[in-house]
């Protein structure tokens, strides 16, 4: 297995965005120096909790900081996109990075994203422009393309620059049959994740991945599977230490739920996160259930569930840093999944 840190300028309160992006850069650079082989920034608009108008502007920064980990979109949202403009600006980030891109994209999610920067559009329609973007995308960084689709259309055109990787990987984030099938027969590698559930939902989500693997993959491409999860790593000293991450992460899934309802208007950026009263009945919400369901515990206890997935087929485990947390805690959790997990996924070394 191996390992990814998925990261963003996650702001609640007062602290400048400029030194959470300094915070964000210094996890990067911790997460290059314990042996992770990606980092992943996504695509989010007028959100505080999730500030993230722009990875490749990020990642191209960060390309000169971390000179050696893998740089990953996680992801592009496909209808806020033209795709001569994506192959273009992507393949930049693989020039200016060496050839380090990894390229994620998805169908979209918030519909309160939607609602402003693609109005009139239902974030459960984006389907079809994600289907019509990625082999637009993979053409034009092989050459002259034109394309007739149903959304997109224009005449013969290439990907000016064009990639240091003859191509970069694609990665699909996936969760329905149909999606991990888009994925694969498509040469993609396909990033999923259980939310707010355990080991069931990355066991069922594997599954999905390896039928579809079986209807299409041939000798030529070998797909991989990413799961991204919230994690907590707390010293094995503090039997009570796994709370901090519970109520971390329980904050983290009320502001998700704030955004994603879309039945508020922010003010400057911000919502506040649903009531504990709000959640109460949802079992998902509840300690034991965060618990169990995160990766949340010792690092001993981490390692056990990580090689449970390692044998379900997940290829690597990307590490959730938005946790609500102060900088300081995510650093020390991090730290510890560092020096004491990583080391036990001899891979990785």
């Amino acid at each position: 297995m191996k390992f990814s840190l998925f990261m963003h300028m996650e702001s609640y309160g007062d602290k400048s965005y400029r030194t959470l992006f300094e915070e964000m850069c210094e996890l990067a650079q911790m997460a290059e120096a314990g042996g992770f082989e990606k980092i992943w920034i996504g695509e989010h608009y007028g959100m505080r909790y999730t500030a993230s108008p722009s990875p490749l502007q990020q990642l191209a920064y960060l390309a000169a900081k971390v000179p050696t980990i893998r740089l990953g979109s996680g992801t592009f949202i496909a209808p806020f996109w033209d795709p001569v403009r994506l192959a273009g600006e992507a393949a930049l980030l693989d020039v200016i990075s060496n050839g380090r891109l990894e390229f994620g994209i998805a169908r979209g999610a918030y519909q309160f994203e939607f609602d402003r920067v693609k109005p009139g559009m239902k974030s459960m329609d984006g389907g079809q422009h994600l289907q019509e973007i990625v082999p637009a995308i993979r053409e034009l960084w092989h050459g002259d393309y034109a394309c007739n689709g149903d959304i997109y259309k224009f005449p013969a055109s290439t990907s000016v620059p064009s990639p240091v990787q003859s191509l970069p990987p694609m990665w699909i984030a996936a969760r329905s049959e149909s999606s991990h099938e888009f994925a694969i027969s498509n040469g993609c590698n396909v990033m999923v994740t259980a939310l707010m559930k355990g080991d069931e939902e990355v066991e069922d989500l594997t599954h999905k991945f390896k039928r579809a693997c079986a209807r299409h993959t041939d000798s030529s491409h070998q797909p991989k599977l990413m799961a991204l999860h919230h994690a907590y790593v707390h010293d094995a000293s503090d039997p009570e230490g796994w709370k901090t991450g519970t109520d971390a992460i329980n904050r983290f899934f009320r502001y998700f739920q704030s955004w994603f309802k879309n039945d508020q208007v922010p003010s400057q950026g911000y919502l506040p996160p649903v009531s504990e009263e709000e959640v109460s009945d949802n079992p998902l919400f509840s300690e034991e259930s965060l618990r169990k369901n995160m990766l949340i515990g010792t690092p001993d206890e981490i390692v056990a569930r990580l090689k449970r997935w390692e044998e379900m087929g997940v290829d690597e485990y990307s590490f959730w840093t938005d946790n609500t947390l102060p900088f300081e805690a995510k650093k020390k959790s991090l730290q510890l999944f560092i020096d004491e997990v990583v080391p036990q996924f001899q891979d990785n070394k």
